[in-house]
């Protein structure tokens, strides 16, 4: 009985450190004109670290799963640097000389460049290098989203397997900006560095973007970070749903974020 009751505790604990709570959210609709001028579907979810409002559109979509797609590139890190895989950002992975759509990734490139040009090649020979049991053992520890590595090692974050929410994704990057996950602090610092996108007098953004496609081929698209203002952070992730086989992701992901970013006072060194 009383490790049953150990057991829940932790378990609680544990899922009150992987997502943010959305019981005390703001819900603010303005939001949703920045999806509607790119006729997309989404949602945007803010923590305010200093009193821990969050702040959500969509909330329906926020709680709801997906697949992580590139996202997922924060937590491969973790592991190819935690377990000796990756040696540290530096670290080069040559290329296997398959010519593929994205030149930026037809070369031997390091983990920090493959990070900031999402090289799927890269990562997933980080996967095949760390192998599926040591991928499932530290994606269990993490607690990342439904856990589900799937049946393929180099696949499972973009084949639907592996799902969380945008409200899990906020309370991931929130633990990893403060040294709360499962991995040493030189690990996570690593992670955070390759994330720094903008550095200015007024501001720092940092962030991680993802693109990949649900069980009907509809377009998902992530941002995944904080924005920095006087040494305070706000956690923040944008999710984008979108059937036009067309959109410009990268665009489009990008303006929204930096649009409601600018409603919210960001940008000005004020915050």
């Amino acid at each position: 009985m009383k490790k049953t009751v150990v057991y829940i505790a932790n378990f609680l604990l544990l899922a009150s450190l992987v997502s943010c709570s959305v019981n005390r959210a703001k819900i603010d609709n303005s939001l949703g004109k920045y999806f509607d001028e790119n006729k997309v579907e989404g949602c945007f979810t803010m923590l305010d670290n200093s009193n821990g409002k969050v702040t959500v559109y969509n909330l329906n979509m926020d709680t709801t799963r997906y697949t992580p797609a590139s996202t997922f590139k924060i937590v491969n890190s973790l592991i190819g640097l935690e377990t000796g895989v990756i040696t540290d950002e530096k670290m080069v992975i040559k290329w296997d000389g398959i010519k593929r759509s994205n030149e930026n990734w037809n070369k031997d490139m390091s983990m920090e460049e493959a990070f900031r040009v999402s090289s799927v090649p890269y990562y997933q020979e980080v996967a095949r290098r760390i192998g599926k049991d040591t991928m499932k053992l530290w994606v269990d520890s993490v607690g990342y989203g439904n856990k589900n590595t799937g049946n393929k090692i180099d696949t499972f974050w973009l084949d639907n397997s592996l799902k969380i929410s945008a409200d899990e994704q906020l309370g991931l990057v929130k633990r990893l900006y403060f040294d709360q996950l499962p991995f040493q602090k030189r690990t996570q610092q690593i992670v955070r560095d390759v994330m720094l996108r903008e550095d200015s007098t007024t501001y720092s953004l940092s962030y991680k973007t993802g693109w990949g496609f649900d069980e009907k081929h509809t377009n998902l698209g992530w941002m995944v970070g904080w924005i920095e203002e006087n040494k305070h952070p706000y956690f923040f992730v944008t999710l984008i749903k979108s059937a036009d086989q067309n959109i410009d992701m990268q665009a489009i992901r990008l303006t929204i974020t930096k649009g409601i970013l600018k409603q919210l006072g960001f940008f000005n060194g004020r915050m």
